[in-house]
């Protein structure tokens, strides 16, 4: 079953899905029909680079022959309009992280795919990272025992450069700062695996090492609802930047994630090591990554709409995370 696929949104994070869905449409499975975004400098870049369709109009491609499902990489604050638009047109989406600028809007997002009934998924990659894949494995099947504690540290470095961009690091455009724009990948796959956050006790501040009026480092304690405590923090501070981090302990087992590496030891069995170098994106380049991740992704999502099921990364599944962080910044305010 091959599926026309487009894009709305030819920024920076066009360029994984691309070279995603270039794998796809060799593999049979996908037909990119074009993309789409206000800036003229923007489609005349995608379309040179990517030698593929480009549409003047959001109206243009979401007609256009063939097409089954977009991918909405706009900045936050649009996903939940341009989904509303595409969803209306019959089209099944994937939106780039955050789901919305808010649980709010994000909760209207996953309520008009409902209503048109179209699937929705969220761009989260890290969840379909070969390591996050194999822990996943293991925590489902009762590997780990009873969870006990599980906490995550996202100690990344954005420079100069990657703020000059017209209002990013704002709220006005981004919604929020790290916890949203950044750590929320980890965050999200700390929450994948363990479930919901029942309590949190957070804090936040701005450096002013850059001109936004948003978080750049956090920290917090958690309490999930399975009863494992643990502690996070973020930041975009911490040159050169460093792997993302998750480690959780149980009454069986106990596992360590340094980017797509991971370390688990279990009371029974020797130590088992998962290491295959796909992570990266800490640092100054956030693109440093390999787009394998992407194409799982991707490739669930064609496989959810030809079964007509959910996809395991369905856009409701994004709303855990975007509650731990409102409820992180409101008790970070409270304490300010």
């Amino acid at each position: 079953m091959t599926l026309g696929i487009g894009i709305i949104g030819l920024g920076m994070a066009v360029t994984p899905h691309m070279l995603a869905l270039r794998d796809l449409e060799a593999q049979g499975r996908a037909n990119i029909i074009g993309g789409h975004a206000p800036s003229p400098a923007r489609r005349a870049a995608f379309a040179a680079r990517w030698a593929v369709p480009v549409f003047d109009s959001l109206a243009g491609l979401l007609a256009a022959p063939g097409l089954d499902l977009v991918l909405i990489l706009a900045p936050p604050g649009l996903h939940l309009p341009l989904a509303e638009v595409a969803l209306a047109s019959g089209k099944h989406i994937v939106v780039e992280k955050p789901l919305e600028l808010t649980v709010a809007r994000g909760e209207a997002l996953v309520a008009a795919a409902a209503r048109a009934g179209k699937r929705a998924a969220i761009c989260f990659q890290h969840r379909f990272r070969p390591a996050s894949l194999a822990l996943a494995a293991r925590l489902r099947a009762g590997a780990l025992g009873r969870p006990l504690s599980a906490s995550a540290s996202i100690r990344w470095w954005r420079d100069a450069a990657y703020f000059a961009e017209e209002g990013r690091g704002t709220m006005a455009r981004d919604g929020g700062g790290v916890l949203l724009t950044q750590a929320i990948h980890t965050l999200d796959l700390l929450l994948h695996l363990m479930g919901p956050v029942r309590d949190v006790a957070g804090f936040a501040t701005t450096s002013r090492l850059r001109a936004i009026d948003t978080e750049d480092v956090a920290s917090a304690a958690i309490r999930f609802e399975n009863g494992a405590i643990g502690v996070v923090d973020a930041t975009s501070v911490a040159r050169p930047g460093f792997p993302e981090r998750i480690e959780i302990a149980g009454t069986k087992a106990s596992a360590v994630l340094v980017g797509d590496r991971l370390e688990w030891h279990a009371a029974d069995s020797a130590p088992v090591i998962l290491d295959t170098g796909t992570g990266g994106g800490g640092g100054a380049d956030p693109m440093a990554f390999d787009h394998g991740p992407h194409r799982a992704l991707i490739a669930e999502m064609l496989d959810a709409i030809a079964e007509d099921r959910p996809p395991t990364h369905d856009a409701a599944s994004a709303l855990h995370v975007q509650r731990l962080i409102e409820a992180w910044l409101a008790d970070a305010r409270r304490r300010a």
